[in-house]
């Protein structure tokens, strides 16, 4: 079988990819739930957004996954990594939630966020594209051996 060949490290993001896809299908539920429901046929945009972000994020973790099959890194570099951008990922769709719960914006950034929110998008940026980098540079120190 494949999955005897494949380290715990990238059989646990494949597993987290599977846990946010099939997030993904509960809160496209709840989506067409606000579409049956609306006057004007449309669900809450935060709504939306958790649904199709949930549904992206699933896929990019499937890419980590296989960013971590060939890292030259060792498995706690290549965990560290995918933790990070899952942590994000997962924060994200949260925030996302709970506005489409509270229907309380259209835009979480407007009026201007309070400095943690700041703080904790640049944290966000930081973590994810830097998961991403170090991840792909384990692939092509592995692709130069």
């Amino acid at each position: 079988m494949l999955i005897d060949h494949l380290d715990n490290v990238t059989i646990a993001t494949i597993v987290a990819a599977g846990v946010l896809l099939a997030g993904a299908m509960v809160l496209g539920v709840w989506k067409y739930q606000q579409i049956l429901a609306s006057p004007d046929g449309q669900a809450h945009v935060y709504v939306d957004i958790a649904h199709r972000a949930a549904l992206m994020y699933s896929f990019a973790t499937l890419v980590l996954a296989a960013l971590v099959a060939l890292s030259a890194w060792p498995a706690w570099v290549n965990a560290a990594s995918v933790a990070v951008a899952v942590f994000f990922f997962v924060a994200a769709i949260g925030s996302y939630i709970l506005h489409g719960a509270l229907r309380d914006t259209s835009n979480q950034f407007r009026p201007r966020p309070a400095a943690v929110v700041r703080a904790f998008m640049v944290a966000l940026i930081i973590g994810e594209v830097g998961s991403v980098v170090v991840l792909v540079a384990g692939v092509i120190v592995a692709w130069g051996r």
